[in-house]
């Protein structure tokens, strides 16, 4: 239960792994998952280790699973996730495993090159057609008399005279449509006009071989005369990528070509749909085991890379590794190294060796799924040092409680309870879809932390009786409104119980629903949260000095514990928690006939610490006041030299009489002592501390302010939104209604519980960085990164 509250008790462990065991014994400890492999090769180069050969032929082996999963995606074929976890396959097995990679590699690519061929010649094919087709269409209509005489006139006069006979060639060919145009007014110019070029567009699409996209084409023919025009047009065909085909002059040729081609296309057509049945087979099949396939490649690269780690004896026969692992799971480390020897065959056991060092150990914390969340809140401020207290428990009450004192309603945090207990409850179905969506992916990680919150803001929305800014009479108002309308003559409602008659009693809990109609809402409501917050930021203030007490005691540190944890605690108390102490006696000693003369805590707070009581507008709370407040000043000033000047002195002291106690007078003394860093040290974490204690009680009125912006925005949505539609009398008013609604639904999603829940999620992640853990926790370690083939797969197939 301890180890809750602070990091794991870490070892730094020597492994003597025999040469044909190495290999499985790395395997069971990947995964168990529970120890982190130092590097003791860090001068050889990592091309000259001793197993850089198998680690590049799993890396080929893993270029070819991505080919073929590449090319099943393009397939649009599903991989079939069982969720199976295979062993790791012996060294033996690499061999079995490349041949199959490389025989799925080499029958694809040979699949995907015919494939590609047969495409091009179908392609070539069907434009063919296409041409032929409308080839006939242009000359059945330059049988036409008028377009006969057009064409001749601009081919005629070029090379022959007028009256000789009219001889024209000409080319057909296939052309992207976009091109047309441009094609066109190059033709033009560069044969000046004596060309003759009709096209038409092929309606279907066509695939492209290449890159399998549909590209939209159209078919072209060019009359021209001579041969010098006919290397022109050429010539800028081939420049905008047209193709061109033959096509026979007769119209019976052009038949039977066209008869020949439809056969071929026919054909191509069959064997194409069988190329493609055989490829979908093969990679249906191999979309079943990709992957276990996967996982089994990267299982054993990761051994591999972990062997590249270690030692290698002067016999070659043993595997000297070094590792970081928690003290409460070396059983489980022996039971795994003594399964993998089992499993190898070997008949020398592995040895465990626990080491002495004086090298930190990096910092563990265990978690599970609901306390992974808070830990990786505490975590990205800082990983924390080792055994130090951990915040992250605490963090798991607190971090909710003060969002929910800035979000503070019943309808928000219901629907913030629901959304996260709809993904708490489907988590499981969730997790095996694999979602790619990343802010979906971070809001999922954080449901249990989104599930507190809501649960908190149902219930501090409960204390400040709002729910969508309107308040619940549960149990009836504790205030008489209709005497106080006849008292006041007005419209606006004040209350004041200080009005005979009117104040019948407090609410039984939470604050009065009358107080949602009163005109002086919010000068009630400031008072309250403002003084709340200071109490709320002073007690969780003190809660955090008073978690220091546990680390110098933990790490015996007696010299912190007087002069570091004493003077901090009294230095806030006095100051701090007497303000606290005068917040609350003024509520008890002052009812409503008196608090008119009740005096301003803030001013006497002011004079308190400037030793001015000679203010005769600010009356004194009690008897004895000043001479306490004056003691209580003295007693805060005390404490700062005490670990200003006092402190620093003391480790002075310590110092020499180590220095005399083990060198003596004549040794020369190798520990170092700054005498001036550690004084400077300590007078920045002193001014740090004095003036930190003023900002961040300041901080913690975030709570008020956040609290009234959202509760005035969920004020201002009601009376400009939803309220138009609940005053309509119209006979359309239900219709309106809806509408008003979905937009009033919409819009608190949006701004009341998205926006102002994050802004109120930062403000309390900053409220535990800063205010918080600076008390306690100095966040200057590392963490354990354990060998484990689970954080190694994890989110491979989410790709």
């Amino acid at each position: 239960m301890g180890e809750l509250f602070r990091s794991e008790e870490m070892t730094l462990a020597q492994l003597f792994l025999q040469s044909e065991a190495a290999y499985c014994c790395v395997s069971e400890l990947g995964e168990l998952g529970m120890v982190q492999f130092r590097d003791l090769n860090p001068d050889v180069n990592v091309f000259q280790r001793k197993f850089v050969n198998e680690v590049r032929r799993c890396e080929e082996m893993d270029r070819k699973l991505r080919f073929v999963e590449k090319e099943i995606k393009k397939a649009n074929i599903p991989t079939v996730d069982t969720g199976e976890n295979p062993e790791v396959p012996f060294p033996r097995d690499m061999i079995d495993l490349e041949a199959t990679f490389e025989k799925l590699e080499n029958e694809l690519k040979e699949i995907n090159t015919n494939q590609e061929a047969l495409k091009k010649n179908f392609l070539e094919l069907t434009e063919l057609k296409h041409i032929l087709r409308r080839t006939q269409q242009f000359f059945d209509e330059m049988e036409d008399p008028n377009l006969l005489e057009e064409s001749s006139a601009l081919m005629e006069g070029s090379e022959g005279g007028r009256g000789a006979p009219l001889r024209l060639g000409f080319v057909a060919g296939v052309i992207s449509r976009e091109r047309i145009p441009t094609f066109e007014r190059m033709l033009w110019r560069v044969c000046r006009g004596n060309v003759f070029l009709r096209k038409a567009e092929i309606e279907d699409p066509l695939e492209d071989p290449t890159t399998g996209d549909q590209v939209h084409k159209s078919v072209f023919i060019i009359f021209f005369q001579g041969d010098q025009l006919k290397t022109r047009v050429k010539k800028i065909c081939e420049g905008f990528r047209a193709s061109l085909y033959p096509c026979p002059e007769t119209p019976q040729e052009r038949k039977e070509m066209l008869a020949g081609v439809n056969s071929r296309i026919d054909d191509l057509q069959m064997v194409l749909n069988q190329t493609e049945d055989h490829r979908q087979r093969v990679l249906q099949a191999a979309s079943k085991t990709m992957r276990v396939w996967f996982i089994k490649v990267r299982k054993m690269k990761a051994i591999y890379h972990t062997l590249n780690l270690c030692n290698i004896d002067v016999t070659q026969k043993c595997l000297i590794a070094e590792v970081w692992c928690p003290v409460s799971d070396l059983d489980s480390i022996q039971f795994a190294l003594r399964r993998g020897t089992e499993r190898s065959g070997s008949t020398v056991p592995s040895i465990l060796n626990r080491m002495q060092t004086k090298q930190t150990p990096p910092t563990f914390n265990k978690t599970n799924k609901f306390t992974s969340g808070f830990q990786n809140i505490v975590d990205a401020y800082g990983i924390g040092s080792y055994r130090e207290i951990n915040p992250a428990p605490y963090t798991i009450i607190t971090f909710p409680f003060l969002f929910a004192v800035m979000f503070g309603d019943m309808g928000h945090g219901t629907l913030m309870t629901c959304a996260a207990l709809y993904l708490v409850i489907r988590e499981s179905r969730l997790l095996a879809q694999k979602s790619d969506n990343e802010m979906f992916n971070m809001v999922f990680a954080g449901r249990y932390i989104i599930l507190l919150m809501g649960i908190f803001s149902i219930y501090t929305g409960i204390i400040y009786n709002d729910c969508f800014s309107k308040s619940l009479n549960m149990f009836g108002s504790g205030w008489s409104v209709r005497p106080m309308f006849y008292l006041y003559k007005v419209n606006a409602l004040q209350l004041d119980p200080a009005v005979p008659g009117v104040f019948n009693g407090p609410y039984p809990l939470g604050i009065d629903p009358i107080w949602n109609v009163a005109t002086n809402k919010l000068t009630f409501l400031n008072s309250f949260k403002m003084k709340m917050s200071v109490i709320l930021g002073v007690i969780h203030m003190l809660f955090g000095v008073s978690l220091s007490l546990f680390n110098h005691m933990y790490f015996k540190k007696p010299l912190n514990i007087f002069l570091g944890f004493i003077p901090e605690i009294v230095f806030m108390s006095s100051l701090f928690g007497y303000l606290v102490l005068l917040v609350l006696y003024k509520w008890t000693a002052y009812d409503a006939f008196t608090s008119k003369d009740a005096p301003s805590l803030l001013i006497h707070f002011i004079n308190m610490c400037l030793f001015n009581y000679s203010d005769p507008t600010n009356k004194p709370l009690y008897r004895g006041q000043m001479g306490l407040q004056i003691l209580l000043v003295l007693i805060a000033l005390a404490c700062v030299p005490c670990m200003l000047i006092v402190k620093t002195m003391v480790l002075r002291r310590q110092h020499l009489w180590k220095k005399h106690l083990v060198c003596g007078p004549d040794l020369t003394f190798d520990l170092t002592f700054n005498f001036g860093d550690v004084a400077v040290h300590q007078a920045i974490h002193t001014i740090e501390y004095c003036l930190g204690c003023i900002s961040n009680t300041a901080s913690y009125l975030r709570l008020w302010a956040l609290s009234l912006a959202h509760a005035q925005l969920s004020e201002v949505l009601w009376s400009m939104v939803m309220h138009l539609g609940l005053s309509s009398r119209s006979g359309g008013g239900f219709f309106g209604l809806s509408i008003i609604f979905s937009a009033f639904a919409t819009l608190t999603v949006a701004i009341l519980l998205i926006m102002e829940g994050l802004s109120a999620f930062l403000h309390a992640l900053r409220l535990h960085w800063v205010e918080f853990q600076n008390k306690f926790y100095s966040g200057q370690g590392f963490k354990f990164v354990p060998f484990s083939f689970e954080s190694i797969l994890e989110g491979r197939f989410d790709e």
